[in-house]
């Protein structure tokens, strides 16, 4: 009984940051950006870090089609004021502490040329010789 009270109080201890981690991040968290060509980071100030902690305080990653207009402008002024910063990785994961990751995937676009289309005639073979058996 005793064992199984440390297991759950050791992974109830794993899955919430706590106070140092909170700490941390306030101190040198990042913002990743998942773009095309890789994993970006942005170092923002203070009052940005805790801002993105708020953001970022149910959802670990978020695309950009949940944000509200306001948080995506304020994302894109965070960018273009700080640019890219390069992280330390330590065994395949960044060592500055992540505030949040956001998805930026480009559009995919679809064609809409109605010539591309497969006319239905095309598409359906006729059934003219064929008879039901009997």
């Amino acid at each position: 009984m005793l064992a199984l009270g440390l297991l759950w109080s050791k992974g109830k201890a794993n899955q919430s940051p706590g106070r140092l981690g909170m700490i941390e991040k306030l101190a040198s968290g990042v913002l990743r950006l998942l773009t095309p060509l890789g994993p970006r980071y942005v170092k923002p100030t203070l009052t940005q870090r805790i801002y993105l902690m708020w953001l970022f305080r149910n959802f670990p990653t978020l695309s950009p089609q949940v944000l509200s207009q306001r948080q995506q402008r304020t994302i894109e002024r965070l960018c273009n004021q700080h640019g890219f910063i390069s992280v330390g990785l330590q065994n395949g994961t960044a060592d500055a502490p992540l505030l949040g990751t956001l998805e930026r995937r480009p559009a995919v676009e679809v064609a809409s040329d109605p010539a591309e289309k497969i006319p239905v005639s095309s598409a359906v073979r006729p059934m003219d010789g064929l008879r039901q058996r009997s």
